[in-house]
């Protein structure tokens, strides 16, 4: 053959082979192909690829289901419809590009599916949500970041922050994934980089199964832009992701965000992800008027985030049995307005006006509960204290942390960290540690004092914890008291150094027993001040 048929041999060979590759996937899954090409889409950033695309899938779904095919090359759309049975595939080398511009969009999500069944995204392509932002001075009240913003300012930190370019101009910010009322949902395999908003937002779907993706955002900048916020969902599995976000990795609504009434989120697994966040990597969000329960986390590892785990309750509703085991935190502290302090584990309740430290409404719900909760298998190294907190009118109830080792350190450029104690807990019941271990790192913080520090606690066994005080013979006790009722502590051990292994205040305390602990390098075992009565601590066989 001469070289010249040659070459042009080679070349139209090639190009059938990526234009056949559809087929071929085709052949092996028994799919008919839709591919965008043949719809009018050219593969240009620059070209609209929307009308395209969408009559494609509108063809998958008239001729009952099938795959609509993105082979290599750049497509720039507004929002996507999603079809029924329609597997949306994004070959590897293609990009999905989020349009900027408002008026490409109908609704707020760029693939955006309602009352659906059997819907799969997936490849190894790339969606792309095109985010940018300001960086400029404060221009907003938010008073969940309150605190911080005023440590800032006194520290003499400029307000500068980072808001989404066009706040005030642009009025849709999309979801790169939004779905609504669906079923029998996979999106797996898929990168999905620099979403202005939650990245994906599924609402009331069942059957949700997210694997193998990576999502990205930027840490620095990247405000309200989560990862995957299932919101009132059923029967979701979220495995083997990666996701670096600028706000929440992973957060569980129970909310009317979407417009809908709220749902219970319930039967979640989440197992084999790697997450980072300017926020909480993992969020039982604030959002949750109803439940967030049955759900089981494992086996994953947090790294560079402003806060680790994070059990937030503000609307009244109920996070009841989880799971949580074999996890790694690494946490930092991020700018000031980044909801987070550093703090490897976070629990709260309050109610919404109170988060906000606004008088109540007369319409506003109770406190909502936490309950049935355990933490297991984590080694934390955090630059913040792991705040276990409940509401006056709503303990956490079986909240038990078993098996954990937390570092402490602070991080000296920062000027808003409010570190006292290693461990804090208030108003809890039948609250169970077992096997916990404190070790105060570098640097150091001056303000810090004890290991564990409980207060309005009823119902306490501590059982194994192993720590001592932030620095050796000072007056603060490895383990302090106020108001606790009914504690055990067995089989613990002081460190070396510890002037006095427990202080108990209050004169609510009482019922408290030790024994059976290892405390032979405390120069005192207990002490009672503070309004505590005389026989509150009875203490039995301690060496």
């Amino acid at each position: 053959m001469p070289k010249r048929f040659a070459r042009i041999f080679v070349v139209v060979s090639v190009s059938l082979l990526i234009l056949s590759r559809a087929p071929l996937l085709s052949a092996q899954s028994g799919l008919d192909v839709f591919n965008v090409k043949n719809y009018g889409a050219t593969g240009k950033k620059g070209d609209n690829a929307k009308p395209a695309i969408q009559k494609a899938i509108n063809a998958c779904a008239k001729a009952g289901g099938g795959m609509v095919y993105l082979p290599p090359g750049e497509y720039t759309s507004g929002t996507i419809h999603l079809r029924s049975h329609v597997r949306f595939y994004i070959e590897a080398g293609a990009t999905l590009y989020a349009a900027e511009e408002d008026r490409a969009y109908d609704t707020d999500g760029l693939l955006f599916g309602e009352d659906l069944e059997n819907v799969t995204i997936e490849g190894r392509g790339t969606i792309n949500g095109q985010s940018k932002y300001d960086w400029r001075m404060n221009v907003i009240d938010d008073g969940y970041i309150r605190d911080n913003q005023k440590s800032a300012e006194a520290a003499g930190v400029p307000l500068m922050r980072s808001f989404p370019k066009g706040m005030g101009v642009r009025k849709i910010y999309p979801h790169m994934i939004k779905l609504l009322r669906s079923k029998d949902i996979r999106i797996q395999g898929i990168s999905i980089i620099d979403s202005p908003s939650w990245t994906i937002y599924p609402y009331d779907c069942e059957r949700l199964r997210i694997d193998g993706i990576y999502i990205h955002t930027d840490q620095r900048l990247g405000v309200w832009a989560d990862g995957i916020d299932p919101d009132g969902c059923r029967d979701v599995i979220i495995a083997n992701c990666v996701i670096e976000t600028g706000d929440d990795a992973i957060v569980f609504y129970s909310s009317a965000a979407s417009g809908g009434p709220p749902k219970a989120c319930e039967r979640i697994t989440v197992t084999n992800c790697r997450l980072s966040s300017s926020s909480s990597a993992i969020k039982f969000c604030d959002g949750n008027s109803v439940a967030v329960r049955n759900v089981t986390i494992d086996n994953c590892v947090i790294t560079h985030s402003n806060r680790g785990i994070a059990f937030m309750v503000y609307d009244g509703g109920v996070v009841e049995n989880v799971v949580i085991t074999n996890i790694t935190i690494n946490t930092d502290r991020f700018d000031w307005f980044w909801w987070g302090n550093g703090d490897p584990i976070y629990f709260t309740v309050q109610r919404r006006s109170e988060s906000l430290g606004l008088p109540l409404k007369p319409d506003e719900p109770p406190a909502g509960v936490i309950r049935n909760v355990l933490v297991r298998n984590i080694i934390a190294h955090g630059k913040g204290t792991c705040l276990i907190n409940g509401h006056p009118d709503s303990w956490l109830d079986q909240v038990n942390l078993e098996n954990i080792k937390l570092y402490l350190s602070t991080d000296p450029t920062v000027a808003y960290d409010r570190t006292v104690n290693a461990m804090q807990f208030h108003f809890a019941k039948n609250l169970t540690l077992r096997d916990v271990e404190v070790i105060w790192d570098k640097p150091e913080y001056r303000q810090w004092q004890s290991a564990l520090a409980f207060e309005d606690v009823k119902g306490l066994k501590i059982n194994g914890f192993t720590g001592g005080p932030a620095k050796a013979d000072t007056e603060s006790p490895a383990i302090l008291f106020n108001r606790v009722e009914g504690a055990t502590i067995s089989n613990s051990t002081a460190r070396p150094g510890t002037r006095l292994f427990l202080c108990v205040k209050g004169e609510k305390s009482r019922e408290i027993y030790l024994d059976g602990n290892e405390l032979h390098q405390a120069r005192s075992p207990f002490e009672i001040s503070d309004g505590a009565k005389e026989g509150a601590v009875k203490a039995g066989t301690n060496f």
